[in-house]
């Protein structure tokens, strides 16, 4: 039993006497070599170079960060992170663009469906000034008996909704003339990438697409009647 206490004991004095498995050398502010078998605080600002004990190469412990030049390598991080995910989102748009319009025809038949919505929108809104100027004819030979004088409250009241309802059409109008234009412009960007696709260039290679809505996302509905 002594002997196995013995043998163990010694055991554990030999393992606590073992030479360091890693040598840390660094060159000091005061331009000397310094060398440790851990991390050399002195240095800590610095590079220092980790050694096998034979002396060759293991490694090389970077210098510590200061919180600031730490914010600023996580902000270079998280720019190319994000930069990374927006190159693979560019990719599987222009696969999906690619899915979804085979061909030229396929995406001249989608435009004239998205501008043929907002014309039908922009009819009806033709349609009801219209209306609305034929409205406005009576109330306008009527109010002509009371010139010079305050108009009769209910006629006041229609005459002043129909100049709101005209204003909200005219308002609806320029809105969908602005919708029309902005389609028919993401449609000469899309067919624009998609040519280039359609000739050989790899998905993603095109840069950013030139909006993030699509056109079938943002439906044009007819204005309704102004009452």
């Amino acid at each position: 039993m002594a002997t196995c206490v013995a043998a163990f004991g010694f055991g554990g004095v030999a393992e606590s006497n073992q030479a360091p498995t890693a040598i840390y050398s660094c060159i000091d502010s005061k331009g000397r070599r310094v060398t440790a078998d851990r991390p050399i605080a002195e240095c800590s600002g610095k590079e220092q170079q980790i050694l096998n004990r034979d002396g060759s190469p293991r490694g090389v412990l970077p210098p510590t960060l200061t919180a600031e030049e730490r914010l600023e390598k996580e902000a270079r991080e998280r720019a190319e992170a994000e930069q990374r995910a927006a190159q693979v989102d560019a990719v599987r748009r222009d696969r999906n663009l690619m899915t979804r319009y085979p061909s030229e025809t396929s995406h001249n038949r989608a435009r004239e469906a998205s501008v043929g919505t907002v014309r039908q929108a922009m009819k009806a809104s033709e349609i009801r000034l219209s209306e609305l100027a034929q409205e406005r004819k009576p109330l306008r030979d009527e109010a002509e008996f009371y010139q010079g004088k305050q108009l009769p409250g209910k006629l006041k009241a229609a005459v002043d909704a129909n100049d709101a309802a005209v204003d909200a059409q005219r308002a609806a109008g320029t809105t969908q003339e602005a919708e029309l234009d902005r389609i028919n412009k993401l449609y000469d960007a899309e067919l624009n990438r998609l040519r280039r696709l359609w000739s050989g260039a790899l998905p993603g290679s095109l840069g950013p697409l030139p909006s993030p809505y699509t056109v079938t996302e943002r439906p044009v509905k007819p204005t309704p009647k102004a009452q």
